[in-house]
């Protein structure tokens, strides 16, 4: 008989009402097995998990063994990857973006996933507990959005950071990079003499402050995402999940995706798109040589 209330105890638990959690989201993952000395695997790690191999399996089933006359699977994942290769390239730089592609690409379709996968009934709502005031009250979640943990987006961030700094000094090299942050843009030709000194002082100072905002870059773009997605949490919980915001929170999950997605894209190109310009200066100029 007691095993009996406690596993009916338990499925309450799996079945709890949203409106059970109409007082917020915990901003902590809750852990679902703890080793111990900070090491745990908390719901959000696990839910990452379990999506991610998910969206490997999807592709991997759409795309099946690519074919010239391709399936419908195929055809829908290539026009996917087509018009995402026209919205990055420009931004780039087609000198970078064989490199860049792959993981911008993996950036959007991970972060898009992961934000509307707490749209799915039963994210946040299922869990241990106990009640409080008539009320079940959820304090150990069972499924938790990857995004909606700090943890993970800081975790995204920072393979962002170091992925831009492998591209970009890969392609664009250490001389350049230093020339782009602090370096005198002003044409010396064309700038009286007495001012071109002051122009280098002045790029000098500019150059530390965008230093200082490329060492931020991890913490914006990780607390952009997780505000939004977090946010998002919340408002469905203390709305009782009403439908109307369902379609919001998945308009703000594709655009949180692309925002993420084109910011690592324009950093990248920052750098990197000066060499198309440096290399068309030069083809113009051979073709005028060789016209006189």
């Amino acid at each position: 008989m007691t095993r009996l209330k406690k596993l009916t105890a338990l499925l309450a638990t799996l079945a709890l009402p949203a409106a059970a959690l109409a007082e917020g989201v915990d901003p902590s993952a809750a852990k679902l097995v703890d080793f111990g000395h900070g090491w745990a695997i908390t719901n959000s790690m696990m839910t990452g998990w379990c999506i991610s191999g998910l969206l490997i399996a999807l592709v991997l089933g759409l795309v099946g063994k690519p074919k010239v006359l391709p399936s419908k699977g195929q055809a829908v994942v290539e026009s996917l990857i087509e018009a995402l290769r026209g919205l990055f390239e420009p931004i780039v730089g087609k000198h970078a973006f064989p490199a860049a592609f792959p993981l911008l690409i993996t950036f959007f379709l991970f972060i898009l996933f992961h934000n509307w996968m707490g749209l799915i009934p039963g994210v946040g709502t299922m869990g241990w507990g106990h009640e409080v005031d008539g009320h079940f009250h959820i304090t150990r979640p069972l499924i938790r959005p990857h995004n909606s943990d700090f943890n993970s987006t800081i975790a995204l961030a920072l393979i962002s950071f170091g992925a831009w700094a492998i591209i970009v000094f890969k392609y664009t090299g250490p001389k350049m990079i230093i020339w782009d942050l602090f370096g005198n843009k002003a044409d010396k030709k064309e700038t009286p003499g007495w001012l071109y000194p002051i122009l280098s002082l002045v790029f000098l100072a500019v150059g530390f402050i965008e230093v200082f905002s490329i060492v931020i870059r991890p913490f914006t773009l990780s607390v952009r995402l997780f505000g939004n997605i977090f946010g998002g949490e919340n408002l469905l919980h203390g709305t009782g999940f009403f439908f109307v915001f369902y379609f919001m929170e998945m308009l703000v999950g594709l655009i949180q995706a692309l925002v993420f997605t084109l910011l690592t894209s324009v950093y990248i190109g920052l750098l990197c798109n000066h060499g198309d310009d440096h290399e068309h200066d030069e083809a113009h100029g051979h073709a005028a040589d060789s016209h006189h």
